[in-house]
């Protein structure tokens, strides 16, 4: 079991092209100019072992099963390499995707059994999850038609990422009070970084800090 942490986490879900890291970005400034000290990770990735499982994950082909536990040896390498640590420093911590990601994508889309996704995510966090999960809820064809990163599950079509959508909200349905559902309809990324700020200083008492 991790130990207990002193910040607060927040992961990211949706999507592809939701605008997850655009808004990541945008909040992150926006809780450093109120005194809080953020720290920005994404999966897979954030550090170099769980980068060079990005690189693999995000553009080679592999069998589902595959894929999945390569998302979670980059999710137990990121969480003892950065985000326990700065949990446990008393950051505020913003995830690009999390453990909601695995239900959707290789639970739900790929036809993986729920329950055993559940438990893979749990032996990779050891437990930890984030207090709070922000879904962009965005129509999976307008995501794709944003979407730029150009990897192998933007190039799978929309009716795959319609059966994602509807893991994150089946995800959603089965533990809701986690959930910020923001439905993206040509909000600017300003207006979204304060719907969620809003969110943040409602739930955690987010104030700004004064010297």
């Amino acid at each position: 079991m991790h130990k207990a942490k002193r910040g607060i986490f927040v992961s990211f879900e949706g999507t592809e092209g939701s605008g997850k890291s655009t808004l990541i970005r945008h909040l992150s400034q926006s809780l450093e100019k109120m005194g809080r000290r953020v720290l920005a990770t994404r999966e897979p990735g954030g550090n170099p072992v769980s980068e060079r499982i990005r690189d693999t994950v995000l553009n080679f082909s592999m069998n589902a099963w595959t894929e999945l536990l390569l998302y979670e040896a980059a999710r137990s390498e990121n969480l003892a390499q950065l985000v326990v640590p700065a949990l446990s420093e008393g950051k505020i911590v913003l995830c690009d995707r999390f453990t909601d990601s695995s239900l959707a994508y290789q639970g739900y889309a790929r036809g993986l059994p729920w329950r055993k996704v559940q438990a893979l995510n749990d032996l990779a966090t050891q437990g930890l999850q984030p207090e709070l999960t922000v879904f962009l809820d965005i129509d999976p064809e307008t995501g794709l038609r944003r979407a730029q990163d150009g990897n192998r599950f933007e190039a799978e079509g929309v009716e795959f990422q319609v059966k994602v959508r509807r893991g994150f909200l089946r995800a959603r349905r089965e533990n809701p009070k986690k959930w910020l559902t923001v439905k993206i309809q040509g909000q600017t990324p300003e207006q979204l970084t304060e719907i969620v700020l809003q969110e943040l200083v409602r739930r955690f008492r987010i104030g700004k800090k004064t010297k």
